[in-house]
């Protein structure tokens, strides 16, 4: 029998075709970054570089009072828990190379042995941890975004920085866990102060740029 075009083999879907072809596609789309990515990785990492060498508030445990957390804060928000890791680490990598990034203008692998070595460690999780935190808010709600991305900053602060904190000031400036758990309470009112604002700041963002800098990254 001839074959019609309704008897005709139809041939096999190629790999990758289908519904999940597609979305195996898309998935990987969306991880990759482009170089509008990188940019925004870049200037935020140069941006926590800033925060953190305006001037701080020294403390008697060795470890000042800067804005570093409000830019490490700001940072997972704005662009999501991939790129706002990779650009705190960025920032990181940097100072522990060498270049005078961190408060008082120092770098160098020297850091890691100063007190306020557990808190600089955190800080690209932090970013990792609010970033997820706060893409839960913005997929889920519109309202109370400000209050809720402060407590995401909040938690994040508490969950994060503060035990690594209080680690690297155990073991760099030999304080027991009481003494350091002391020290890190005078960081306590600052945060609460600094996570505000990042969240008052990221909401406008949003609100200036409604398809946002996170797409989902």
């Amino acid at each position: 029998m001839n074959n019609t075009p309704a008897d005709a083999p139809r041939p096999a879907p190629a790999a990758g075709n289908g519904a999940h072809g597609s979305a195996r596609t898309g998935l990987r789309s969306r991880r990759r970054w482009t170089s509008a990515d990188l940019s925004l990785i870049a200037v935020f990492a140069a941006l926590t570089a800033v925060f953190s060498i305006l001037p701080g508030v020294p403390l008697g445990a060795g470890v000042p009072i800067t804005l570093q957390t409000l830019a490490v804060m700001l940072t997972g928000i704005l662009l999501g828990p991939g790129r706002g890791a990779a650009a705190v680490g960025l920032f990181l990598l940097a100072g522990l190379a060498g270049l005078p990034v961190f408060s008082g203008f120092s770098g160098g692998l020297g850091v890691l042995a100063a007190p306020s070595a557990g808190y600089l460690l955190s800080f690209p999780v932090a970013a990792a941890v609010v970033g997820l935190l706060s893409g839960l808010v913005l997929r889920r709600t519109r309202r109370a975004r400000t209050v809720l991305l402060f407590a995401a900053a909040l938690a994040t602060s508490f969950l994060v920085v503060h035990p690594a904190g209080i680690a690297g000031l155990m073991l760099n400036a030999q304080l027991s866990f009481p003494a350091a758990l002391a020290a890190d309470m005078a960081f306590w009112p600052g945060d609460v102060v600094k996570n505000i604002l990042a969240a008052v700041v990221a909401v406008s963002v949003f609100k200036a740029f409604p398809a946002g800098l996170r797409r989902n990254r």
